[in-house]
């Protein structure tokens, strides 16, 4: 394992994959808790038109795709309170004009995208310097807004019907909760992809949830294990020429898989 440190593009890959499980890890909790993981599908879709807009304005697409992800989330959570459709239905409406949108940006921007498909399913060792930049200040984001936010989240988590009667603001901290979900995909896009980015985010969490329901140790845990278990499918990726995204997620799934084994024996 050691040795593959010596090429830069590993070296990339492991501080993306330590950074991409501090993002799950936090927010993926309160995914899981909320039961809003097919948001993350949505957003993550969404994004696509960001992706788009960026090969058109020949710019990182990463940069472009935050915009998008933000509005998606604040659309999603505001159609689905305010104009009296169905969270399902929010998300499918937002899933399809992020994807549409972002076919029609690649339409139109001059030459081939020889990049995309590492955005759909995932390349983290490809990942360049100045993307691993832009996780990091993500990251930093989202452990403060958690860190102020903590109460308040966890309140909104576990029973949103009392927190509101209890005058906490629950409308502005769930919209604020899907744009912390929204700035986790970005940091998942790169590693592994808009396809599977609902498995990082929600794998981890699911693990540790059947051995403790505490959100301090579901944060703390999750984190962890998405680390060990990230850096475990990169380096199973690499020593078998494998796809560095489908090969995570697989890992994830076989670790609940025997997980939820254990916990039944």
């Amino acid at each position: 394992m050691i040795d593959i440190l010596q090429y830069e593009f590993m070296r990339n890959a492991l501080i993306a994959a330590i950074l991409v499980s501090i993002a799950c890890g936090i927010v993926g909790t309160f995914v899981v808790i909320k039961k809003i993981v097919f948001i993350s599908g949505g957003i993550a879709h969404a994004a696509f038109g960001g992706i788009g807009l960026g090969y058109l304005l020949r710019v990182n697409p990463v940069l472009t795709a935050i915009p998008f992800s933000l509005l998606a989330a604040i659309g999603i959570g505001t159609i689905s309170k305010k104009a009296k459709i169905s969270e399902d239905a929010a998300i499918g409406i937002l899933w399809t004009v992020g994807m549409a949108l972002g076919i029609l940006f690649i339409g139109l921007s001059p030459g081939y995208a020889p990049n995309l498909f590492s955005y759909l399913f995932g390349s983290i060792l490809t990942v360049p310097f100045s993307d691993i930049i832009i996780m990091i200040i993500l990251d930093v984001i989202i452990i403060a807004i958690v860190s102020i936010f903590y109460k308040e989240f966890q309140a909104l988590s576990f029973d949103e019907e009392f927190t509101e009667i209890s005058g906490v603001p629950t409308k502005f901290l769930y919209l604020l909760l899907l744009c912390l979900v929204a700035l986790s995909i970005i940091v998942l896009i790169r590693v592994v992809g808009i396809i599977l980015v609902i498995a990082l985010l929600t794998i981890p969490t699911t693990i540790v949830r059947q051995f403790t329901n505490r959100l301090k140790y579901l944060i703390i845990f999750s984190t962890i294990g998405a680390i060990f278990l990230t850096i475990a499918g990169l380096w199973l990726s690499y020593l078998w020429n494998l796809p560095s995204g489908a090969t995570i997620v697989l890992v994830l799934a076989a670790v609940f898989f025997a997980s939820t084994l254990m916990k039944r024996i």
